[in-house]
């Protein structure tokens, strides 16, 4: 009988599908679901919905509800963090600060100052949660979704390398997909190669029935309906020649080609295209909308007495129905320390790459060198990275100074002086969150 634990299950949307995943394996039937929440509401709310899960698909799988951490891990075999430290009136001033100095953020989890500073709040607590781990499920394999997540498993996999830890996104299977539906292909004969960082990968290669499928797509591209639904994302493959992964929102973010002026926000992040084309503070305002009405969702949805209980495309329980469950092998892109994974990004950055899941753990995959078009925009990034989670490890603001300045987008829009007078700010404001740090000035 495997157990699961899930820290942070009151993400709702997550712990659901994924729970519907675990159990869908005849390996995970009987598993046992530990959910582990800090807020009693949302805690009681997900536990009726992984009842109502259970009941549905009549599974012999049980149920413990608890905000102890420890109680949850305890002999976990598979463990997933969707944690979000800080509710938004906290997470608000890392796209407000920035705004008042003249970036323009559309998401702000990932990357820039408002993703380094996300991080800087989330390591500490991540760390604690790793240091549980190896108390209490020290074989566990530990799967994180929370963001932003190249610099959070940069932290954890260098300051706990013993642990098997990796970071899920589901860009990379999400945008194959959407891939194969603009040149009519069906994603079961699709494959390929996708290498980077977290939200700033690319398909290496990208092949229909082992032909090369770009040219169909640069041909699909042509019509106006298609090129709308990923403006930003689409001009980045017409520049770049290899597709992205992450959303055209997201990636108007992480360079400096698509925001740093009004009139070229005008122009790329046209409202109306696609479902996140890059407006400002969107998943801000999405969030503030939702707190007026997600109990209202919640108990439509468990009031229907219908529950699809299909396999969805999360990576997750595959990985663990092939580490533990029936032993299926399993080929994902994870999040993992860059051991000469990609030759031409920094050593033991946190990369993006193709890892085999197998009952011998989880084995990334050599890459070799990304096109120098490809590294060019990847390394900054994650250089950048690495200098922010290096703050955080020694409380070392002015690390975080240093990263937040060469941020494509920020450096770009802001001056020196601007940008340390923008970093400090938002030090201040996050003072409460940040434990690490003794001072909230970065010097000189």
């Amino acid at each position: 009988m495997a157990k699961f634990a899930f820290i942070g299950a009151g993400s709702f949307g997550f712990t659901r599908g994924l729970v519907k995943d675990i159990l869908s394996f005849d390996a995970f039937k009987d598993a046992t679901i530990a959910l582990m929440d800090i807020n009693d509401e949302r805690l009681a709310y997900i536990t009726r919905a992984v009842e109502k899960i259970i009941k549905a698909g009549n599974y012999a799988a049980k149920v413990v509800s608890t905000k102890s951490r420890a109680e949850a891990l305890a002999g976990a075999d598979g463990v997933l963090c969707t944690i979000l430290n800080g509710d938004v009136d906290v997470w608000r001033y890392d796209i407000e600060i920035p705004k008042e100095f003249g970036v323009d953020i559309n998401v702000g989890d990932t990357r820039g100052p408002s993703g380094i500073f996300r991080a800087l709040r989330t390591i500490p607590v991540m760390l604690d949660i790793c240091k549980d781990i190896e108390k209490y499920c020290p074989n566990a394999t530990f799967l994180n979704y929370t963001n932003p997540m190249a610099m959070l498993c940069r932290a954890m996999q260098s300051k706990f390398p013993k642990l098997r830890i990796s970071g899920l996104c589901h860009s990379v299977q999400g945008t194959a997909e959407m891939l194969a539906k603009w040149i009519g292909a069906d994603p079961g004969d699709i494959s390929f190669t996708c290498a980077g960082i977290n939200h700033q990968a690319f398909y290496l290669d990208y092949r229909w029935k082992g032909v090369d499928a770009y040219p169909r797509i640069r041909e699909a591209l042509k019509d106006p309906k298609v090129y709308n639904e990923e403006i930003v994302r689409n001009e980045m493959y017409l520049l770049l020649d290899y597709y992205p992964t992450e959303s055209s929102g997201h990636n108007s973010e992480y360079n400096a080609w698509f925001r740093k002026r009004p009139d070229l926000i005008e122009k790329f992040c046209i409202p109306g295209t696609g479902w996140n084309p890059g407006a400002y503070a969107y998943i801000l305002k999405e969030y503030e909308n939702r707190k007026g009405t997600w109990k209202k969702d919640w108990d439509e949805w468990l009031a229907n007495p219908e529950v699809d209980l299909k396999r969805g495309h999360e990576y997750a329980a595959y990985i663990f129905n092939a580490v533990f469950g029936d032993k299926t092998l399993f080929k994902f892109n994870g999040n993992v320390l860059n051991k000469g994974f990609i030759d031409n990004l920094p050593q033991d950055a946190c990369v993006e790459v193709p890892v085999l899941a197998s009952p011998h753990g989880l084995e990334a995959i050599k890459v070799g060198k990304l096109p120098n078009q490809l590294a060019a925009l990847v390394h900054t990034s994650a250089i950048c990275e690495e200098l922010a989670v290096d703050g955080s490890l020694t409380g070392d603001p002015r690390k975080v100074y240093q990263a937040i300045a060469f941020d494509p987008l920020t450096s770009a829009v802001l001056g020196i002086h601007e940008i340390k007078d923008m970093t400090e700010k938002m030090l201040l404001r996050n003072k409460d969150y940040l434990p690490q740090f003794s001072t909230y000035t970065v010097g000189k």
